[in-house]
């Protein structure tokens, strides 16, 4: 009986070592190969592996697995693309531009996961975008509206977009432009502040991290004829008030001021300026009062009109308005104001001989021709033609009196400033902001009508 136990022990511990021998087998690791990436784009790449043993056992899962570091694994962003022995392929999405990855197949089965080799890949950088400018349509004296559309955003977000202009070809943004949102696809674009009778030049713009790409360029001629002659030798700024009118600026010195006359019939909160079109109405809203010590005990109210009530006149010479409005701080767009007597004292001194007794700066402002100027006034002594070598522009736009009646369109030009002082650029006619000393005589000028020009706030 011994005899007999002695082979049969030796023959369930030789099955035993089969057995477990076998399922050692079982265990491996699946064997595979990680296949170069191709299609690289900014965000996006096809990989793969080829998976050449299962280890025994059936795949789980397989995949690639990716990482901006060495030794990646399944802890990682992977793919589940397999559970085949053979070649498999990858789509990784979500990828940052121009970044080194690296990449691994792998397989899983029953019992442990087996990794390809680790290959290395860069991703595209971002590129410039593409895109077209559209058609330029409703084209008037002052404005146009045009667009374009972006078809591809080189690999990155949009961050702005619009149309540049300007009147020399290939406009970019450093030149006048607007700002249309973000993205790609269609957009609208209104082009406003033109001059009258001009040739712009535009392109459709969209800027990614990458830098600013350009559409076609196109060109329109706007309507009219330009009712105000500018310094063709000089770069003018713009800037919008409440009603959506646009004015030339212009830098002088170190300060920047409007070039055109205000028009504005809001003040910059919103709130309307009664436009008074009466004589007698005119003089008993407008007409402020004083008590014997300076003092407003009736500040009036405050009003706009046009020269002789038409609104022909807009355009050029821009509204007139009485004390009452300029002196609420709300007339000029925000981040300008009615300049002081500090800043028109500047603005003569920085560009003059000045001579308070000689009154000939005013051929620096003036408007050049007789378009709008009495020719008699457009000449000053020793022969000097008016040349506007800063920019201002001024025009003769008159004024009206506190009893309603216009005055001296074609010869006067009258400026409101913040601390009640009233410049005539051409004869330098000065009201002191000192208190007045008759009553009446300040309180009829507080109640008339006079021109503003705004500086921008330094």
């Amino acid at each position: 009986m011994k005899n007999l136990i002695k082979p049969i022990g030796l023959i369930l511990l030789i099955i035993t070592v089969i057995l477990n021998s076998c399922k050692k087998d079982k265990t491996t690791p699946p064997v595979l190969s990680t296949t170069e990436p191709t299609e690289i784009t900014q965000t996006t790449v096809t990989a793969g592996g080829n998976i050449n043993s299962d280890g025994g056992e059936d795949i789980i899962s397989a995949g690639i697995c990716w990482s901006t570091s060495t030794n990646t694994s399944v802890k990682d962003k992977h793919t589940n693309d397999a559970k085949e022995i053979g070649n498999f392929t990858s789509k990784l999405t979500g990828l940052t531009p121009d970044t080194k990855y690296y990449i691994r197949a792998y397989a899983v089965n029953k019992t442990d996961i087996g990794y390809g080799n680790e290959i290395t890949f860069t991703t595209s950088p971002i590129a410039l975008a593409t895109l077209s400018t559209a058609n330029i349509d409703s084209i008037t004296s002052a404005t146009a509206v045009c667009g374009g559309n972006i078809t591809f955003d080189g690999g990155g977000a949009i961050i702005e977009r619009g149309i540049c202009w300007a009147i020399h070809q290939n406009p970019t943004t450093d030149n006048d432009r607007t700002l249309d949102g973000t993205g790609t696809g269609s957009f609208i674009s209104d082009i406003k502040c033109l001059s009258f009778a001009t040739t712009y030049y535009v392109r459709a713009y969209a800027t990614n991290s990458a830098g600013t790409a350009y559409g076609n360029q196109l060109s329109f001629t706007t309507k009219g004829t330009n009712p105000i002659i500018f310094n063709p030798d000089l770069t003018y700024g713009s800037v919008t008030d409440i009603d959506g009118n646009c004015y030339k600026t212009i830098q002088i010195a170190d300060r920047i001021w409007m070039a055109e006359n205000l028009r504005t019939s809001r003040y910059n909160d919103g709130s309307l300026i009664p436009n008074v079109v009466n004589n007698t109405e005119w003089s008993i809203l407008c007409y402020p009062v004083q008590n014997q010590f300076g003092e407003w005990i009736n500040g009036g109210t405050g009003a706009f009109c046009w020269y002789n009530n038409s609104e022909t006149f807009d355009s050029e010479y821009g509204k007139l308005y009485n004390w009452m409005a300029a002196n609420t701080g709300k007339l000029c767009p925000v981040g300008w104001r009615i300049p002081d007597s500090g800043d028109w004292e500047r603005l003569i001194k920085d560009w003059s001989e000045y001579n308070p007794m000689e009154f000939k700066f005013g051929y620096y402002l003036m408007e050049t021709g007789t378009d709008h100027w009495d020719e008699s006034l457009n000449v000053f002594p020793e022969g000097i033609i008016a040349n506007n070598s800063t920019g201002f522009t001024v025009l003769p736009g008159g004024y009206r009196q506190v009893d309603g009646l216009f005055r001296n369109l074609g010869s006067i030009s009258y400026f409101w400033g913040s601390n009640y002082v009233l410049y005539d650029l051409v004869s330098r006619f000065y009201i002191p902001s000192s208190p007045p000393t008759h009553t009446s005589y300040y309180a009829a000028q507080a109640g008339s009508g006079y021109s503003v020009r705004c500086i921008k706030n330094e």
